[in-house]
């Protein structure tokens, strides 16, 4: 079993001076679910090599014992210095993709073609994606064979307006997750803030924030078997 993780490449928090990229539990958790399941799993990212990490993600109060244990992991290191480019990468060769959020892929993969071709390719070949916390915006332009959005009539989740709000950037983002996937004709919905919540809906599986990164992965998990 294969699965390809894509992180965003994308590192200044808009106009604001600050750092982003992608959040390192919703690296993570679902890297330590799939290798401990016994998948083989690619990283990967737009420009390749080292991806920026959101320094947020780093402080203590965001540290888990996976994040621990991620850092602490020489093989899982090398892997995230030395991501794939994405433009290299063919959905053909894995069973599902994975994309961990963060504030960086509202910029750079939610309107990346080869990210959105991507997805597009995986859904028609039969083949899971997943979402987590910011990272369903990735689904903003992908279309059904049809031409309608992915997210559609779905249910779908992702990181929750009042969630933006708590941390300051509902001004700051080029869009509001929650109202995109809405916008989209998702059939939203959330749990409270900061709570657990996956949406699974065909091939499509959505979490709303870094608490669901683990849930989410091992959702993905369950249509694999």
């Amino acid at each position: 079993m294969k699965i390809l993780l894509v992180l965003t490449s994308h590192a200044q928090l808009g106009n604001t001076g600050e750092k982003t990229g992608f959040w390192l539990e919703e690296l993570a958790a679902p890297y330590y679910t799939f290798i401990d399941s016994g998948a083989e799993v690619t990283l990967a990212s737009p420009q390749g090599g080292q991806p920026p990490l959101d320094p947020k993600s780093n402080l203590a109060d965001a540290q888990t014992e996976t994040t621990h244990r991620f850092e602490a992991d020489p093989t899982a290191m090398q892997a995230l210095a030395q991501t794939q480019k994405l433009s290299e990468i063919s959905v053909a060769d894995y069973d599902a993709v994975f994309y961990p959020g963060g504030h960086g892929p509202l910029w750079d993969l939610a309107e990346d073609p080869i990210s959105i071709a991507l997805i597009e390719q995986a859904i028609q070949f039969g083949k899971p994606v997943a979402a987590v916390c910011h990272a369903p915006g990735v689904l903003r332009h992908v279309k059904e064979s049809n031409g309608m959005p992915l997210v559609s009539g779905k249910s779908v989740t992702g990181f929750t307006n009042t969630e933006e709000a708590v941390v300051g950037l509902t001004e700051i983002v080029p869009f509001l997750v929650e109202d995109m996937l809405k916008e989209n004709g998702g059939h939203y919905s959330k749990a409270g803030d900061w709570q657990v919540h996956v949406q699974v809906d065909g091939l499509l599986v959505t979490g709303q924030n870094p608490a669901s990164s683990a849930a989410t992965a091992t959702a993905l998990l369950q249509l694999l078997k």
